[in-house]
């Protein structure tokens, strides 16, 4: 009984995952852009089978950059063409620097026309056997140290990402807005965690509250600042790829710059948040005696030693996401005036901050909805 007790919730998330899963084309179907230029191409594994002639040689600025061209001998290994060898020219450039050699896994095109092979140019390295290793790496690890909360935190961790792509994704495609579409799914993604990793307790409520006092603030922070700066979705990188979508489905291109910040702090939010409460719910398990007032002085004085850490974990999550540009805008001559006009720039500070002073309002709310609610416990 007491296992099944264990397992229930995560039996039940399970399924729900699967609901998610199975309504999300009913909601919008995906895959709905027509791919015109590439309608008869494939793209398929291989392997290489040897090199035949290369003409190599350093870049003229960049030493450490190989270019020119490599002639190859290839196995098709998927598709209606699997086991077939073809002969295939290589060309290595700065911008396409994929040198290959005997052994390597490779993704090729085959671009078909009239029901033959017209050409055959190699796509990419074969990266999903890493990625997939990776991942199962992770989940044994996380499953092996944590034992049952392992556990339910990769299942939380699961049903977080079936949320983001089928149901927070579709919904904004149908048309919902962006922002409410990310508030619906990040209350979803919090409650379900949060219980599902600290059960029905006083703590569980308190950290759900703070966590969604914190995300709704930092959204609204990056609304109202987004909006005095005239910023919105349609600055974000991807712009033009990202409004042909938008012509093709009901996205709202407005509001994603703010969803994104929304999803982007809820990791953060959520630590803080149920970091305080279980605090405070140890502290007070201990002493009962404790007036709310001293709850809550308690909550703050833990929340202060976490702010610092994990504003810089949100600082550098964006820092790290947009390194490439940072270092291009480390490189250009521009002046002051014309640096922090810019729209990419803003836009990445306004990202930052207002995630961060989400985390910050989280301390003072989740220390004072806890206090009252482990005092209400103790009335009754």
């Amino acid at each position: 009984m007491k296992n099944l007790k264990n397992y229930l919730p995560i039996i039940v998330v399970t399924i729900v995952s699967v609901i998610i899963v199975a309504i999300s084309s009913s909601i919008y179907d995906g895959g709905f852009l027509n791919d015109k230029m590439k309608k008869n191409v494939s793209y398929e594994k291989a392997i290489v089978k040897s090199i035949q002639s290369e003409k190599m040689q350093n870049d003229t600025k960049l030493d450490y950059i190989e270019v020119g061209t490599q002639d190859i001998s290839l196995e098709i290994q998927s598709g209606e063409y699997k086991g077939q060898i073809y002969n295939v020219r290589n060309s290595v450039s700065r911008l396409y620097n994929m040198k290959v050699k005997s052994g390597s896994e490779v993704v090729v095109t085959v671009a078909k026309e009239d029901g033959q092979i017209k050409d055959i140019s190699l796509y990419t390295h074969k990266k999903d056997t890493v990625m997939i290793t990776l991942i199962v790496i992770f989940a044994i690890l996380i499953v092996v140290i944590g034992k049952m909360k392992g556990l339910k935190s990769l299942v939380a961790l699961i049903f977080t990402f079936i949320n983001i792509i089928y149901l927070m994704v579709p919904l904004m495609f149908r048309g919902v807005s962006p922002i409410l579409a990310a508030i619906l799914v990040s209350l979803v993604i919090t409650i379900v965690t949060l219980y599902l990793l600290n059960g029905n307790s006083k703590k569980t409520y308190g950290a759900i509250a703070g966590t969604m006092i914190g995300i709704i603030t930092a959204g609204i922070i990056a609304y109202i600042a987004g909006n005095l700066s005239n910023l919105s979705g349609i600055n974000m990188e991807n712009t033009e790829n990202i409004l042909y979508v938008a012509e093709n489905s009901a996205l709202k291109v407005n509001g994603l710059m703010f969803a994104g910040i929304l999803i982007a702090s809820l990791g953060a939010i959520m630590d803080v948040a149920i970091s305080i409460a279980s605090s405070l719910s140890e502290i007070y398990e201990i002493n009962s005696k404790l007036t709310a007032k001293d709850l809550f002085k308690s909550g703050m004085n833990i929340g202060k030693d976490m702010l610092g850490t994990m504003s810089n974990t949100l600082i550098l999550a964006f820092a790290g996401g947009s390194l490439s540009l940072i270092i291009l805008l480390s490189s250009a001559n521009m002046n002051s005036l014309q640096l922090l006009n810019l729209d990419v720039l803003c836009t990445e500070v306004i990202q930052g901050i207002s995630g961060s002073i989400g985390i910050v309002l989280t301390v003072p709310c989740t220390a004072y909805i806890c206090a009252k609610l482990f005092k209400i416990s103790l009335k009754k």
